[in-house]
């Protein structure tokens, strides 16, 4: 899938097309801890009315001062000791759902990494074909990360603040009604000041996303790419490129966080107002002109007059009305990351969403013991195989076939047409060709990294279709032109292809590869530590490594693709009968850029423009004087 596929549109191009269907999906996650988020609601809950409360002690005790602490200086002793138990209740309960809703958080990070790394292991090559290092790690990196802090902050914020204002609506209602009517404008205008802000500020967080993701990208390929750049001087390209790719983040990420950061300005200004309006509202209210009643009596401002004529409830209620607005300011800032992790999650969850490499095969691929010429399924490693199709035993040869099989990467162009050949058990078969005549895509559906357009490839006798995607490439063992080797000692990489093998195994697989002399003289031998994809070794000698990995999965089929392209022609000619001995009774395709290495093939095939002109052995195809004659005797090796 190219770059710029309608995937990536969906990934970061737009706002998130449902943020409440995100964060529900979201919040499923927490199943797998619900005792957990049950007792930190609960504590939440009672951390709230504990603070809650604190301040409407402040109603009492004011009422205490003004009547002479020396009259009841034992209610003035008790009220204190109340506070202070408040007080430590919302200490100990603060602790307690912090660090239960730490630990669901942590606990939903770890799934949600885990399925994603799944999710990742079924997606198909052409998802990896199609997008870089960087834009790949930044779902691990900048997508999860802004999922952590909501999970991990901002929703255990959220549920104070919200049960929190909770109980304080529920105070100020009982305290005063017509002063609550104030509040009641000062929540709707929040409301709209929200909204409003809100909306530009996801959509500019959803902009921001992507912008990081290409950032990312670009730098990781840069950084491995390091040594071409400098080869080819493109250090001013290369920054004028970054540049341009960094200006547009800056842009992005400075309207975003300018959306986000002006909400808590306008916030305070809000509640400074509020605050005063209360003030005055309340003043008036707790003071009438003397002599005369202040409203009418028997009217329904009148009833609820008398819960403000008292300084302390005045008192309480501008308290509540400050924490209040507090807390609304925390949750307008809360909203914006909570909109820049939906963000992020929404771009997991698309990840997430991708449909899987297709495997609807149904043979499978099992030990067997043979006796009498007789097939008997066992569950131990026996070194004989066989597939499994309908309760049928058929032996695994290696006979591979393709017949009539086209092709085509995009759906447009056509890669391969009308393929047909023929591979069997012990051959060698050799592809040679220019690049991009369709050497490695033959390889590539034989594993199927791709599934063909038309046709029918069929491995024994059975189509690879109904074969089961994981049996199919355990039977195939390939060396591809680019080495990977994984951070861990030599021994380990070897044992990469045969995860049960033992140490004499992997021992021998490095003597058939001729691997054997130069890790015997490594630091550590077979336990040197192998770091950046095998950086302290030669590229030949990571090739060996690779050959000898496949060597240790002792595969029916061997696919070597350019298997000596990084190797000089002395270290070619130690492997040469090591490669003989791996080669020995099994079926090998053979990618070459080197002719002389293809001389002994059973079968070359010359590819051009997707389509096999020429066939046969070597000194077959030589006296045709074909384009076999013709790209042997001109050059030993194609580009």
């Amino acid at each position: 899938m190219p770059r710029g596929s309608s995937f990536d549109s969906k990934m970061g191009g737009k706002r998130a097309e449902n943020p409440l269907r995100t964060l529900l999906r979201l919040l499923k996650y927490y199943k797998s801890c619900k005792a957990q988020l049950i007792i930190a609601v609960i504590g939440i809950l009672v951390y709230s009315a504990a603070t809650t409360l604190t301040y409407y002690m402040l109603d009492p005790l004011v009422s205490v001062l003004e009547n002479g602490m020396n009259a009841d200086m034992a209610r003035y002793a008790t009220l204190l000791i109340a506070m202070a138990a408040l007080y430590a209740v919302g200490v100990g309960t603060n602790y307690l759902f912090n660090r239960l809703m730490l630990t669901c958080g942590a606990r939903v990070m770890c799934t949600m990494r885990k399925e994603m790394f799944a999710k990742m292991q079924k997606l198909p090559i052409s998802f990896f074909d199609g997008r870089t290092h960087g834009e790949l790690m930044s779902y691990y990196t900048n997508d999860i990360d802004a999922v952590r802090e909501l999970v991990q902050g901002s929703i255990t914020q959220m549920l104070i603040s919200v049960t929190s204002l909770i109980a304080y609506i529920a105070m100020m209602i009982y305290l005063s009604i017509p002063l609550f009517f104030v509040v009641i404008v000062m929540c709707i205008t929040i409301f709209y000041v929200v909204k409003i802000i809100g909306g530009k500020s996801r959509k500019n967080f959803a902009r921001q996303q992507k912008s990081i993701s290409r950032v990312n990208g670009y730098i990781e390929e840069m950084m491995e790419g390091q040594k071409v750049v400098k080869v080819f001087n493109h250090e001013q390209a290369g920054l004028a490129a970054f540049d341009e790719m960094n200006e547009e983040l800056c842009a992005v990420a400075t309207r975003a966080n300018t959306f986000a950061n002006i909400v808590g300005p306008i916030m305070n200004n809000l509640s400074h107002i509020f605050y005063a309006l209360i003030c005055t509202v309340g003043v008036l209210l707790a003071a009438p002109v003397p002599g005369e009643p202040f409203l009418a009596e028997g009217t329904f401002f009148a009833r609820y007059q008398i819960l403000l004529v008292e300084s302390a409830a005045l008192i309480a209620f501008l308290q509540y009305i400050r924490q209040f607005a507090h807390r609304s300011s925390q949750i307008s800032q809360q909203f914006n990351a909570i909109l820049l992790a939906l963000a992020g999650a929404e771009r997991v969850f698309a990840l997430m969403d991708m449909p899987a490499e297709v495997d609807e095969g149904t043979v499978t691929l099992v030990n067997v013991t043979e006796q009498n010429g007789t097939l008997t399924e066992t569950d131990h490693r026996t070194g004989k195989w066989a597939w499994k199709r309908d309760g049928e035993l058929i032996p695994l040869r290696g006979e591979v076939t393709f017949k009539d099989v086209d092709f085509s990467y995009d759906g447009v162009k056509r890669v391969l047409n009308d393929v047909t050949l023929y591979a069997k058990p012990g051959q060698k078969i050799a592809f040679v060709g220019s690049t991009g005549a369709g050497k490695t895509t033959i390889t590539n559906l034989i594993n199927r990294f791709y599934d063909i357009t038309d046709g029918t490839i069929t491995y024994d006798g059975i189509p690879i279709r109904e074969i089961k995607k994981d049996a199919l490439r355990s039977s195939l063992g390939m060396v591809l032109q680019d080495t990977h080797l994984f951070t861990g000692t030599v021994m380990e990489n070897i044992r990469y292809g045969k995860l049960d093998a033992t140490d004499e195994e992997c021992i021998r697989a490095a003597k058939v590869a001729n691997a054997h002399f130069f890790i015997s003289h490594l630091p550590d031998g077979y336990n040197t530590q192998l770091v950046a994809d095998g950086a302290n070794l030669s590229q030949g000698q990571r090739q060996l490594l690779s050959i000898a990995r496949a060597a240790v999965s002792d595969p029916p089929v061997l696919i070597l693709d350019e298997a000596t392209s990084s190797i000089d022609t002395r270290t070619e000619k130690l492997i040469e009968k090591g490669m003989d001995a791996l080669m020995k009774g099994r079926t090998v395709f053979v990618i070459a850029h080197r002719l002389s290495t293809v001389r002994n093939a059973n079968c070359i095939m010359v590819l051009e423009n997707g389509e096999i002109i020429e066939r046969g052995e070597h000194d077959a195809l030589i006296a045709e004087r074909g384009k076999y004659y013709q790209l042997y005797t001109g050059a030993f090796e194609l580009t």
